[in-house]
């Protein structure tokens, strides 16, 4: 009787209570009827009778019912899919013989979990998104609702049963990192700062925030922003979307760029370090043949034959976002992937040992965890589906409310899944009012099931989890160290980033020794790594382990000898020339990507004769695109365009005078020239330095006419920065745009044009500028939080539901017109008080076309939404305007508006003269704008 009644939708009072009576009725009726098919058939008109009093679904206005996304549907009434107890959930999966399930945290003590993380002493972070997809138009979905809670097992049941709330009322945080004792790093959606949070007191909730690094992030659908940063191997932090890496130095957060990982929701790790990128929108992995950091190569056929289609059980609602042409008949469940997220390779030591180094992802649309085995043949990688040939899946559900967003190797070496346990798992922008999706969300009333969400442990038979919990937090460095040799490779992990973060040079004799002595591989190299995220890594152990036995250690060792060769060890260089002849195929293609990283002299020539040595097919396909790179494809949402070949030739050019002038004192990579042993430096680091990267007036100042004194309170043993004043304004463009996006940095280049105003102005300079002074003299970016009010003449947020104003809206499209560019439409900021304005910059990104919708390979045609021409405004009151500029044309990308000091409360960007060309429907977009003046 009792599945009888949740099958119903009993929210509403009177339903509830209709229902109710119902029952009594049938319990009354159970007792004097003595037959039971009079019972069952009693049941079934009542459930009849029910069912058809339901709200009546219908095709929306105008679709076409032959149409491939609609032919087929069933809209009669359905009733609601309720949620079901964990219990009853837990009797839904399907596993392979020997597999178990089991939850160890649920609702209420959490909702709707995204992602999950451990700090040292096995403690679980979890990302509750509790504002995501409340309702069907995302309503509330930047509202600051979510948190990040820490959960442990105290009585070692198993079960995480004390938690704490760590931070709350954030902005749907993009991932959580344990980051050492009592401390995480998190940023939120449409933010631009990672922080670092930390637990001072001990109470189990951040009470310390501090800044970690800035240009991090991105604005856009809360699907296609960063996600899941990520402690690598080597020492190094990646996230989804971005296409670079961060790590922080004794002198600040340093930066380089890596290929594009296409990826949304997921990255991981295999026991070599080599990150695995998963998809979105794609339903696949997406970036995982070679490590990320190397760029991006080609490889065809990466995913064998059929790895697209999904096995799911039925689950009969056939909610599916690209229509009937995507549901396999007559179970109702997907035939093609479509949505991923969460990924695993597994480490663990207390399940199989033919997982151990296989990737699981989730597919929350299939209702599956995928299982996979990455095949290498002569150097390439290609994905097999396990359970393809049974028509299976690793784990599946008939509950269509299972939604496996995460999972991860756990510190008691099983595997958890992070099941989000939600009716829509698809973001507003797809679920808009006359879609199939939409239909089928209200046909079952989906939108009704939230603030819900289970995490669970996966065991096997003969195999009991390790109850041995960790204490990493408490150990001292010397028993960390001895960590790196545990057969769990969370633990080893969790090792090796403490011993790093600690900055304890006495393990450097005991982690020296492993790599050396221990017969365990895979210790020596995450001892290897421990060394060099300490900076205690030798060249002479580097290349006494480029002649090991071990094919993976001597991989390992030209990985990390790379982090050598850039702080200025050319010595090895003949190392990496004498490894392209190494008799191991992907010690070859290894000793080709690092060679190519560090750009070493006559790279061509080099490979072109490894690769006539070597025939292997991987060797090949790396070592062509070395020579003859494949031209960027367009990234769309999930990457940042490259230099453009003009901006390279700068950046080139720059770099050869900062080697020849710059980097005897600021160091080869940026970091700082030492100055002796006792840790001063000639001059400050200019790698990851946030003034380098503000407005670009600070560094052309300083070089035009140098700098003495304390910087920041600390003293450089040079002394002074010279004058340069008497170089080219392209000398010092060309610099300038090196130091700002070639040293760790992300920062726009610069022009000659901008050094020459600045040269203009900055005449009567006569001496050395002082760093506090010149701080007071540079244009400051005038943030959100200052206090700004935007209005705009035309605004149509790209974000498709939620709160939105014009300022919130910087989405990827960005803050839009909506409709054509048309004379006269404005755009304004109003300041929190009087400024002296200087600059404006902000971007004009691509959008995608009017009503344009994804199809799977299928290219999206892009239209430039840049403002056509404009001009800035600029009001002390907001009524009477004055131009501070003649018509502008705007580009593509990047617009920098300069102009001479303006004392203003009011500023717009209006658009002005003819704006898009005839038969044209261009709105006017834009993204990321900064504000720069002094008060």
């Amino acid at each position: 009787m009792k599945k009888y009644f949740l099958s119903f939708n009993y929210r509403k009072p009177k339903i509830k209570i209709a229902l109710l009576f119902t029952l009594l009725i049938i319990v009354f009726c159970s007792f004097i009827i003595s037959k039971p098919q009079k019972r069952k058939a009693l049941v079934n008109q009542l459930s009849i009778m029910l069912t058809d009093s339901l709200p009546k679904v219908k095709l929306p206005e105008g679709v076409d019912p032959n149409d491939e996304n609609w032919k087929g549907i069933d809209l009669a009434p359905k009733q609601p899919v309720q949620p079901l107890t964990v219990d009853e959930e837990s009797k839904r999966f399907l596993l392979p013989p020997g597999y178990h399930i089991q939850p160890i945290l649920t609702e209420p003590a959490i909702q709707q979990p995204g992602a999950i993380a451990f700090d040292g002493n096995g403690r679980m972070y979890v990302l509750e998104l509790r504002s995501y997809m409340l309702d069907a138009d995302s309503k509330n979905e930047l509202e600051p609702t979510s948190r990040i809670s820490r959960w442990e097992d105290k009585n070692n049941d198993g079960v995480y049963e004390t938690g704490t709330t760590f931070i709350d009322h954030l902005i749907f945080p993009r991932f959580v990192l344990p980051y050492g004792k009592d401390c995480i790093l998190t940023m939120e959606s449409d933010a631009d700062n990672v922080y670092k949070y930390t637990d001072t007191n001990g109470d189990g909730k951040a009470d310390k925030k501090e800044l970690f690094t800035t240009k991090y992030g991105r604005s856009g659908n809360v699907e296609h922003q960063q996600a899941f940063m990520y402690y690598g191997m080597d020492n190094w932090l990646y996230s989804t979307v971005n296409a670079f890496r961060v790590r922080e130095t004794p002198n600040g957060v340093i930066r380089e760029k890596t290929g594009f990982n296409r990826a949304q929701w997921g990255v991981t790790q295999d026991d070599d370090g080599k990150l695995w990128f998963q998809g979105g929108a794609s339903g696949v992995p997406s970036y995982f043949q070679f490590p990320i950091q190397y760029g991006n190569f080609e490889v065809p056929n990466e995913l064998a034959k059929g790895f697209e289609v999904p096995w799911g059980a039925a689950v009969k609602i056939a909610d599916m976002q690209g229509g009937m042409d995507e549901v396999r008949q007559p179970d109702g469940s997907l035939n093609r992937v479509t949505g991923s997220a969460g990924n695993d390779v597994f480490r663990g030591d207390r399940l199989p040992e033919n997982i151990k180094g296989q990737y699981f992802y989730g597919e929350p649309v299939a209702r599956i965890v995928r299982q996979i085995n990455p095949v290498v043949t002569e150097g390439l990688t290609t994905l097999h589906n396990v359970y393809q040939d049974q028509k299976s899946e690793f784990l599946r559900s008939t509950d269509p409310l299972f939604r496996p967003v995460d999972m991860a190797t756990a510190p008691d070496g099983t595997m958890y899944i992070v099941d989000m346990y939600h009716g829509i798992i698809q973001e507003g922008q797809w679920t808009q009012k006359g879609t199939y999706l939409r239909t089928k969300i209200e046909q079952y009333q989906l939108d009704k099931v939230v603030g819900l969400g289970r995490i669970w442990r996966i065991t096997y038979d003969g195999k009991e989890r390790d109850k041995n919990q960790p204490k990493m937090l408490n150990e001292s460095t010397a028993t960390l160290v001895k960590h790196l040799e545990h057969p769990n490779g969370w633990r080893r992990d969790a090792a090796q980033q403490l011993i790093v973060l600690r900055k304890d040079l006495t393990a450097v004799p005991a982690l020296t020794a492993m790599v050396l002595n221990s017969k365990n591989t895979q210790a020596r190299i995450q001892a290897l790594w421990s060394l060099e995220g300490l900076g205690a890594l030798k060249t002479s152990l580097v290349q006494k382990l480029l002649k090991d036995s071990s094919p993976r250690l001597r991989i390992q060792a030209l990985r990390a000898s790379e982090t050598l060769y850039k702080a200025g060890d050319k010595s090895l260089e003949a190392n990496y020339t004498a490894s392209l002849n190494d008799p191991n195929t992907d010690v070859v293609i290894q000793a080709m990507m690092t060679n190519k990283f560090l750009n070493v002299p006559d790279l061509n020539n080099k490979i072109k004769m490894a690769m006539a040595k070597n025939k292997a097919a991987g060797v090949k396909l790396v070592g062509e695109q070395i020579v003859a790179p494949p031209k960027t494809q367009n990234m769309g949402p999930f990457g940042s365009p490259e230099l453009s070949k003009g901006q390279k030739e700068v950046v080139a050019r720059g770099a050869v005078i900062y080697n020849e002038l710059c980097s005897q004192c600021h160091g080869n990579n940026g970091m700082g020239t030492p100055a002796g042993s006792g840790g001063k430096l000639m001059a400050p680091a200019l790698a990851g330095s946030l003034r380098i990267q503000s407005h670009p007036d600070y560094a052309i100042k300083v070089i035009l006419h140098g700098m003495e004194g304390a910087i920041d309170g600390k003293t450089y043993t040079a002394g002074v920065m010279a004058s340069m004043k008497d170089q080219s304004d392209e000398w010092v463009a060309d610099v300038v745009s090196y130091i700002r996006n070639g040293l760790s940095n992300d920062a726009s280049l610069i022009t000659p044009q901008q050094v020459a105003k600045v040269r203009a102005k900055t005449a009567e300079q006569k001496t050395m500028y002082q760093h506090d002074k010149l701080l007071k003299l540079v244009p400051k970016e005038i943030q959100v939080q200052d206090g700004l009010k935007v209005t705009a003449s035309h605004t149509a947020s790209t974000r498709i539901g939620g709160n939105v104003s014009p300022l919130s809206a910087f989405t990827y499209e960005g803050w839009s017109t909506g409709i054509k560019q048309e004379k006269g439409m404005w755009y304004q900021i109003e300041l929190p008080t009087v400024f002296d304005l200087t600059e404006i910059n902000f971007n004009a990104p691509q959008n995608f076309p009017k009503g344009w919708k994804f199809k799977p390979n299928t290219p999206i045609p892009f239209i430039q939404t840049y403002p056509r021409e404009y001009v800035v405004e600029t009001s002390l009151d907001g009524t009477n305007w004055q131009e501070n500029m003649k018509a502008q044309k705007g580009t593509e990308g990047d617009n920098t508006i300069t102009f001479n000091a303006t004392k203003a409360k009011f500023v717009r960007i209006k658009l002005e003269g003819n704006t898009v060309k005839d038969g044209e429907d261009i709105p006017w977009s834009m993204r990321q704008l900064k504000i720069y003046g002094q008060k």
